[in-house]
């Protein structure tokens, strides 16, 4: 049915009131407008609109530089001891890499925390941060996960470069995760599930 055929209906019928009799056209004319009063709103569509969530990407970017500064302590204390010196952050990664030091007790217990299975530095952890920058700085568009996927993978291949070789097996598993939380994310946006089986 044509909308424009409906609204464009005219009465040839005069009706009769206490008030100044309206014209045919004055009729068809009303008579128009509350039409297309009713049909309006049929044609707008809305959009979803996203916004960078600048409180939380300030949060996780104070909280990371508030531990990374933790570890580089660590690794400066643990350098001191071994009458190292510290120039760049790529310095500290490569010297990480060697393997060539010594580890004092105090500093190996801190580190086991940090990366364990619930630590800050530990896979879940580190990987849910990273999704959650990635979403914080999006708005949670998913248009741009594809973006932010590549980001991430930049980085990581950064960061292999910083440390000289393979990088070590929790970041492996800490790139992996990430990499699903993408996935799920995306069939999220999508509407598809995937079934995850244990091994």
């Amino acid at each position: 049915m044509n909308v424009n055929g409906i609204s464009e209906v005219t009465y040839s019928q005069t009706t009769k009131t206490a008030e100044t009799p309206k014209t045919a056209a004055e009729q068809t004319v009303s008579q128009k407008e509350e039409a297309a009063a009713v049909y309006e709103g049929s044609t707008k569509t809305t959009k979803t609109t996203y916004k960078q969530n600048t409180a939380m990407i300030e949060k996780l970017k104070a909280d990371a530089e508030a531990r990374t500064s933790q570890l580089r302590s660590l690794v400066e204390k643990m350098f001191t001891k071994q009458g190292q010196t510290l120039g760049t952050a790529d310095d500290m990664w490569k010297f990480l890499a060697s393997g060539d030091f010594e580890v004092d007790p105090a500093v190996k217990a801190q580190a086991q925390e940090d990366i364990s299975e619930d630590g800050y530095w530990g896979v879940e952890q580190t990987s849910e941060r990273i999704l959650s920058f990635a979403k914080a700085l999006t708005g949670g568009d998913p248009d741009l996960i594809d973006e932010m996927q590549e980001a991430f993978e930049k980085g990581f291949g950064e960061a292999t470069k910083s440390w000289g070789k393979e990088l070590p097996e929790i970041s492996q598993k800490t790139y992996d995760a990430v990499m699903e939380k993408f996935e799920a994310w995306r069939n999220e946006a999508n509407g598809t599930t995937t079934e995850t089986t244990e091994a």
